[in-house]
């Protein structure tokens, strides 16, 4: 699985934080009947919306891994368009293209 640099930082040096912070999502995840994949796609627009980069780069993998579709995924980010805008919506796209293309670990 991919890890960017910065986040792996982070667990060398503050493994009790993230921890925690990984259980709380797994508890989250657990909470309702939504499916891993639908899940993800549903994180996938909310990072577009905030406009987090490493948030849409990390859920359109993690939605690629549960196997949503390219297509899937791409259509979550333009059903953000009418809400967040167009260019928003274009930056998140950009983002999830980079993040479909293979990286080596």
């Amino acid at each position: 699985m991919y890890l960017p640099d910065i986040f792996k930082t982070f667990l060398e040096n503050h493994g009790e934080i993230a921890e925690a912070y990984q259980k709380a999502g797994m508890l989250c995840s657990k909470a309702g009947p939504i499916s891993e994949k639908n899940q993800h796609l549903i994180q996938l627009g909310i990072a577009v919306g905030l406009g987090s980069k490493g948030g849409v780069r990390s859920h359109a993998r993690r939605a690629k891994d549960s196997g949503a579709t390219d297509q899937e995924i791409m259509q979550a980010v333009l059903l953000a368009a009418p809400i967040v805008g167009f260019p928003a919506m274009m930056a998140s796209y950009g983002w999830v293209r980079e993040s479909l293309t293979p990286h080596k670990d």
